[in-house]
């Protein structure tokens, strides 16, 4: 056990599947596990364990932001022996050609943040993803005919929808990375994932668009990206 997860070492699986929201991972749990059991609920960030077509999966909720995900993906992978970290979560998309639902692979992470100089020092603001578990991805959304786009993405420490001017923040990117859109975790994940020697990788779905005036609900993000859901999951047979 840590201050910050009540699990008992065994209870937790290999592959952790990790949404942001608490309630997504209990969605989860409960619509695409066999015997899932909750195994923590410190903060009520909830852990479950269970099985998906016969393989041992936990899906255990990250919390917002950065700081949230470094703390429990370090603990994950240094405490419980964890191998793979797949982020499942939303995005905001800061290019045209994504529409609201695709679903987007990240192959790098990019941040204007200190979140890798505060953990190490390191004046790191880009790490990649694993690409092993990246091809794995991609190859199963292939056979399910899933449309999968595999990109860049920025990390960053705000809420887009509630800044005045959210060009200023695009402008300001760098141009070189093409980053389509923004999410607020992979980086700290990706980082602490590499401190650790150990692999992970970040499936998300559009849920705004600064081009298109769309989004879906709260509601919708919780219980409607099934599609996405199943893509990590069937993806963790293969890992």
């Amino acid at each position: 056990m840590t201050a910050h997860n009540e699990a008992n070492i065994g209870e937790i699986a290999k592959i952790v599947l990790m949404p942001g929201d608490p309630l997504r991972a209990k969605y989860i749990a409960e619509n695409f596990l066999d015997d899932a059991r909750l195994v923590n609920s410190v903060r009520n960030i909830f852990a479950y364990t269970g099985r998906y077509k016969g393989k041992e999966i936990t899906v255990m909720a990250s919390g917002m932001g950065m700081p949230s995900m470094g703390i429990y993906s370090y603990e994950l992978y240094k405490f419980y022996g964890v191998e793979t970290i797949i982020r499942i979560g939303s995005c905001g998309a800061y290019k045209p050609d994504l529409d609201v639902l695709d679903i987007v692979l990240i192959e790098k992470s990019y941040t204007e943040g200190n979140f890798a100089k505060a953990m190490t020092g390191i004046d790191c603001h880009i790490v990649e993803s694993n690409k092993t578990v990246n091809d794995v991805i991609a190859k199963t959304a292939e056979e399910n005919n899933i449309k999968c786009i595999r990109a860049n993405m920025a990390c960053t420490e705000y809420f887009d929808p509630y800044l005045d001017d959210v060009q200023n923040v695009i402008d300001r990117l760098p141009k070189e990375e093409n980053l389509l859109g923004s999410e607020m975790e992979a980086f700290a994940l990706f980082f602490v994932a590499k401190q650790l020697g150990k692999k992970a990788s970040a499936l998300i779905t559009v849920a705004d668009s600064n081009y298109k005036k769309v989004s879906i609900t709260a509601e919708e993000r919780q219980e409607n990206l099934k599609e996405m859901i199943k893509l990590a999951l069937d993806s963790s047979l293969k890992l």
